[in-house]
């Protein structure tokens, strides 16, 4: 029986789980916003909700035990210059656990853990796309226009079989993983 056993082993050993936890609260502090499973994002959300508390009193004591979970000086001089003093007129829920879709390989639950108080924007799900210029022509163009078929063109531009499929095997050669997969063997 687990009695006062507080969190989720998340099917790791102690030292696993530990780094696991750290990477997600770096990734965390860093990006503002990460996807994961929920039961991750809510031991992490334990773990980024002490790291912000422990900037918010900018002690020695406090970088140095900043620094033995993160391990990273660069993200420990940030936290408590940047991310911690956003935080100042709040005394808890700095992070947010927003649901996302379930996983398609495992049908896990995915979250969103992200921190309340952002410094950018974060947009996501959006696709940004290029303007070409050569663009394609409207449909009503295509549609007012008036088509006529000559049937001897027509019967001249015939292939037979053979044709097409000679010329289809040519101009299309598969290269990487798909051509490990069609080698011809010597039985062939």
């Amino acid at each position: 029986m687990r009695h006062k056993i507080a969190g989720n082993r998340l099917s790791r050993n102690q030292s696993l789980r530990k780094a696991t936890l750290r990477d997600l609260a770096k990734a965390t502090l860093i990006d503002q916003r990460i996807c994961t499973t929920s039961a991750k994002a809510k031991e992490a959300r334990r773990l980024v909700e002490k790291l912000i508390t422990l900037g918010k009193k900018d002690t020695l004591a406090a970088r140095r035990r900043a620094f033995a979970i993160l391990c990273d000086h660069t993200l420990v001089s940030s936290l408590f210059k940047e991310t911690a003093p956003r935080f100042k007129n709040r005394t808890g829920g700095y992070t947010r656990i927003i649901p996302f879709n379930n996983r398609i390989g495992d049908n896990a639950k995915m979250v969103f853990l992200e921190l309340t108080e952002k410094d950018r924007a974060i947009i996501s799900g959006q696709k940004l796309r290029k303007k070409t210029e050569d663009a394609k022509p409207e449909v009503e163009d295509a549609q007012t226009k008036p088509v006529t078929v000559d049937p001897k063109a027509a019967a001249k531009s015939e292939h037979s079989k053979a044709d097409v499929k000679t010329s289809t095997k040519a101009a299309a050669k598969p290269t990487g993983v798909k051509k490990l997969f069609q080698r011809k063997t010597g039985g062939e």
